[in-house]
């Protein structure tokens, strides 16, 4: 019996090394690291190996903002840019820009409410993107 299993461990230690020399790794009928896996689950380590967790949550609250947000504040405001814990956010105009500052305490806590407590340090409201006022008419370079 007991020769039995000595020759059977050096006739497999026999087969791991032939086996590790070509490059091949045999597979059984059990689960192995290289079936197919599901996308989702493949994902979620690639995400956690290289660090980007909380870069890959400020993108689904950016593509979830009307969720987030609620309905009427999305229509008016959009999310632009996430760095270093600062969002910023464009309104539509000066008028909501300035509701929006006025909101933005309850927009950052329902934010990392989603995303993990500090996620998000500071909401950056900007007004509309465009043309410049001076003295509230249209003020040009050439005149």
């Amino acid at each position: 019996m007991q020769a039995r299993a000595q020759a059977r461990n050096r006739y497999e230690k026999q087969q791991e090394r032939r086996d590790g020399r070509r490059g091949l790794r045999r597979s059984g009928s059990g689960p192995d690291d290289r079936d197919p896996q599901p996308l989702r689950g493949v994902m979620g380590r690639l995400i956690a190996e290289r660090g980007w967790q909380t870069p890959a949550a400020v993108h689904g609250v950016m593509g979830r903002w009307p969720e987030i947000v609620g309905p009427g504040i999305a229509a008016h405001c959009t999310p632009e840019r996430f760095d270093e814990g600062r969002l910023v956010v464009r309104t539509d105009s000066d008028n909501y820009a300035t509701h929006v500052r006025w909101l933005a305490p309850k927009l950052l806590a329902r934010i990392n409410q989603e995303l993990g407590d500090g996620t998000v340090t500071y909401i950056e409201v900007r007004g509309p993107a465009g043309e410049r006022r001076r003295g509230g008419g249209r003020w040009s370079a050439g005149r």
